[in-house]
């Protein structure tokens, strides 16, 4: 099977397919920069492996690329919740913020990451 990465059809989630297949569908749309293609996928693959890190990672993300702001910063909370030392998401969650106006509350994740990063303020 081939997939058009360029198409707007509603025919994104296949009832067939595994989930492994959906997430490396899901990664492709992402990798071509169609965010809420991925998001529609990621959102069923999140449903069926709740558990897993990774694909509610990058669906945080493509609902951060896409502008769906409020569903990111959901997602993002949960991936903290589940793996507090995850940097990447205390990254995007501190942006997701910043985007919205919210700096203030932003700033504790933003400097976590940087953190979890290696980046200390020199003294």
């Amino acid at each position: 099977m081939t997939t058009d990465l360029r198409h707007g059809s509603a025919s994104l989630v296949t009832p067939d397919e595994s989930t492994a297949e959906r997430w490396a569908r899901a990664q492709l749309f992402f990798d071509s920069k169609a965010y809420s293609d991925a998001a529609l996928i990621l959102a069923g693959v999140v449903d069926e492996v709740p558990e897993q890190v990774g694909p509610r990672l990058l669906l945080a993300r493509a609902y951060y690329h896409s502008a769906q702001l409020r569903r990111a910063e959901e997602q993002l909370r949960e991936v903290i919740e589940r793996d507090p030392v995850e940097h990447y998401a205390h990254l995007v969650l501190g942006r997701v913020l910043e985007r919205q106006g919210r700096a203030a509350e932003a700033a504790p994740y933003l400097r976590l990451a940087a953190a979890f990063d290696g980046d200390f303020p020199e003294s």
